[in-house]
């Protein structure tokens, strides 16, 4: 199942874009990153079997293994892409956020979206870590 990013805003050579790269070089199934510009830019059409994930402040906040299982029940069942959309800096309209299988969030405070971006890379590898039962991930 390939996993996809796709970002408003320019991540650009950054101590954040290194940390996206480091992490996804470590996930074991196919990852791609597309981003778009703050405003416009065509998404990248979505074709059969994709599941679609948003970062947004109304989101859900799962627990590392809740969201692990969840990408392995998709992968399990034959979903070939899982998409992960991180908005610009005012987020998603009610409208979007509708088309969503997913609404995601990483808590309650308000991130940067350059280092969303990278929390949601180490998450992509912590939940393949997970799936894998390699040692990386601790509950405690």
């Amino acid at each position: 199942m390939l996993l996809h990013i796709v970002a408003r805003g320019r991540i650009g050579r950054s101590p954040e874009a290194e940390l996206v790269e480091r992490y996804l070089k470590r996930v074991p199934w196919p990852t791609r990153v597309t981003e778009l510009p703050d405003t416009g830019g065509r998404m990248p059409a979505i074709e059969g079997a994709t599941r679609v994930v948003m970062l947004d402040e109304k989101g859900e906040n799962l627990p590392s293994r809740t969201l692990a299982e969840k990408l392995g029940r998709w992968r399990d069942d034959g979903i070939r892409e899982t998409r992960f959309l991180i908005g610009a800096a005012d987020g998603f309209g009610d409208a979007e956020r509708e088309g969503a299988d997913l609404l995601l969030s990483f808590g309650r405070a308000t991130w940067p979206h350059m280092l969303a971006r990278a929390m949601l890379a180490e998450q992509l590898w912590r939940a393949a870590s997970i799936l894998a039962n390699h040692p990386y991930h601790r509950e405690g």
